[in-house]
């Protein structure tokens, strides 16, 4: 029986800035634009909340099934290690899936926009077959796409759509920052992984780019998130440009991976990384507050 401890871990807080950090975001374009609403963000923050950790529980399920975390470098995997039985992890994810849908439901209840249900319905959906069924997305080297999409352009979006009833410019390039970030975070991930998922025929985008494409790739990825907030800042004000004191937080962890870091190195990029969202999304609500 796993212990209190190793759920936690199972559920990898250090993943929850990527939940945060577009509601975060999102947030700061609707206090720029005078809309901020406190009760509809805090429901999408837990949305994004619960669909991050039941992300975090279906991927440990369905990874563990399959044999994928037998060899792995990195945080606990509950099925993997056989601290919890894959029942129980599943149990675990679908009631982190339920806890999201009564929030998106009050959510749209709140603001009226009941369409939203498809797109809730939607990630929920992406959240489990990105490892889940018999043909997940995340073994096709889609991951990333979906990350950019769901936790980057619907999580910025559809923050800012939910207190403003719009989507203003500086909201997508704001999602565009924050979407970048998180595929960032997906890379370094199946960088860390990459020999293993090779291994047991994980195909994802780092196993079909190589080690070298991976690691240009990742680079071009924080290049996309800085122009994302000067585009941000362009179509807002400014003192968005606050937002780029994420590049401040990832020049070591850039210069590891195209130094050519590896395995346990690269755990702590995928934390400062995480930590450069976050810190993006703030430096952003800063800015456009004091705008």
């Amino acid at each position: 029986m796993a212990t209190a401890a190793e759920w936690l871990e199972g559920a990898r807080p250090r993943t929850l800035p990527a939940a945060i950090a577009p509601v975060v975001a999102g947030s700061a374009v609707a206090w720029f634009e005078d809309g901020f609403r406190a009760l509809p963000a805090a429901l999408a923050l837990l949305v994004a909340l619960a669909l991050q950790v039941g992300v975090n529980f279906a991927n440990d399920y369905s990874d563990g099934i399959r044999g994928t975390d037998a060899e792995r470098v990195g945080p606990l995997r509950l099925v993997g290690s056989g601290a919890a039985t894959p029942g129980q992890v599943k149990a675990a994810a679908f009631t982190a899936f339920g806890v999201a849908a009564v929030a998106g439901l009050a959510v749209v209840a709140l603001t009226g926009y009941w369409w939203l249900l498809g797109v809730g319905a939607a990630a929920i959906l992406a959240a489990w077959f990105y490892t889940g069924g018999s043909r997940p997305y995340g073994y096709l080297g889609l991951g990333e796409l979906f990350v950019f999409v769901f936790f980057g352009l619907v999580a910025v979006a559809g923050t800012a759509y939910l207190q403003l009833g719009r989507v203003p410019a500086a909201a997508w390039w704001t999602a565009i920052a924050i979407g970048a970030l998180a595929c960032a975070i997906l890379v370094a991930n199946n960088l860390r992984d990459l020999a293993g998922d090779a291994a047991v025929g994980k195909l994802t985008l780092a196993t079909r780019l190589g080690d070298r494409g991976t690691r240009w790739f990742f680079a071009a990825l924080i290049g996309l998130a800085a122009l994302g907030v000067v585009g941000a800042a362009a179509t807002s004000s400014w003192w968005a440009l606050l937002g780029l004191a994420l590049l401040a937080v990832v020049a070591v962890p850039t210069r590891q991976v195209l130094g050519g870091a590896g395995g346990r190195d690269l755990v702590g990029v995928l934390k400062q990384v995480g930590l450069a969202q976050l810190v993006c999304a703030v430096g952003l609500f800063l800015g456009l507050v004091i705008a």
